[in-house]
Parts: structure tokens; C-alpha cells; sequence
């Protein structure tokens, strides 16, 4: 398995992976969507690769404060995709894994995701409203547990506050009503 950023040319790739993944277009069109919004940059795309064809894809997107100007640097997780026959494998793990990598290399310092509270705690995540980190959005009562946070410098959390706001493409309230 090799896991490598993505580049223009696989595009197709990372698309396609994104639509066996969901079995429909919607995180194909997100993903290209979010990839051309300046607003979202900078990116990280990362795809896996087996054997030279790709089977797992992430984007992490740049996120940023309201109101005051705080210098901590934010990323945002979506999506992750794995086409299914290779579901339940560990490559989705591995692409978390190195996206967190290469973003704490980066300076990142918080990176935030809406996700199955089951899955993402295993890479450290945790509830980010209790936190003190309130969503571009608010997200109902039942699905606020999705809206999660991960420390990539010690001490930030406990440190900082605030709302979050997340790439032009991303800020719908839609994608933060459901989890």
C-alpha cells in the first residue's frame, strides 16, 4: 500500500473512489468543489494506493477563526472515502494517520471533522463542543457528538476557543445539520 498526496492529474483517481465509496456523486462533487476553492486552501489530498490503483482517498481543507485573527491553524477533515471491497482493512486508518502526519509537520495545529463518533475517537478525536470549539454551523442535539476535534500541538485545547469557520464550499448549513 502506498499512500501519497494527490496530484491535478489524479483527479479521476480520487473522484472515483469518492463515488464507489458513497455509491453516489455527492463527496465526488464536494471534493471537486472544495479543491477549487481558494478559500480552502491550503489543501491535502492524499491518495492509497494498491498496486497501482487507487482504493482510498482524503482531503483535508484549511479552516479558519471568527472574529479575532487567532494564530492557531486549523484544518478540516472531509471526506474520507474507501471504495467497499477494500473497506474494513485499516486503509482509512492509514490515510487519517498520514494526514495527520503531514499536517502537524505543516504547523497545523487543531483539525477538526464531522464523523462517526465510533470511528474517529481511535486517532484521538473528541467531542469539540465541550471543548469550546463551536461548528460554522449549529448541528442538532442528537448529531452533536459528530462535530470533533484533534490536538496536534500539546496544549492548544484548553488554550484557545471560538467558532470555526470552514472553506466557502463546506459553509452550507446542510452539511452540518445531519452527521
Amino acid at each position: 500500500m502506498i499512500i501519497r498526496e494527490a496530484s491535478a492529474t489524479d483527479l479521476d483517481d480520487a473522484l472515483a473512489v469518492e463515488r464507489l465509496a458513497f455509491g453516489r456523486d455527492d463527496e465526488a462533487e464536494l471534493v471537486k468543489l472544495l479543491l477549487n476553492d481558494p478559500s480552502a486552501e491550503p489543501t491535502l489530498s492524499l491518495l492509497a494506493l494498491d498496486q497501482g490503483q487507487a482504493v482510498g482517498h482524503i482531503l483535508f481543507t484549511a479552516g479558519r477563526w471568527r472574529g479575532e485573527q487567532l494564530a492557531v491553524p486549523i484544518s478540516f477533515l472531509a471526506p474520507l472515502a474507501v471504495v467497499p471491497d477494500r473497506q474494513r482493512q485499516g486503509i482509512g486508518s492509514q490515510l487519517v494517520e498520514a494526514g495527520l502526519q503531514r499536517l502537524a509537520a505543516l504547523g497545523i495545529q487543531l483539525v477538526f471533522v464531522v464523523g462517526h463518533p465510533s470511528y474517529y475517537p481511535r486517532f484521538g478525536f473528541e467531542p469539540a463542543g465541550p471543548l469550546g470549539f463551536e461548528p460554522p454551523y449549529p448541528m442538532p442535539a442528537e448529531v452533536a457528538d459528530a462535530w470533533m476535534v484533534k490536538a496536534l500541538s500539546p496544549g492548544v485545547i484548553g488554550s484557545i476557543s471560538g467558532q470555526i469557520l470552514c472553506a466557502d464550499t463546506l459553509n452550507r448549513p446542510e452539511y452540518w445539520q445531519e452527521a
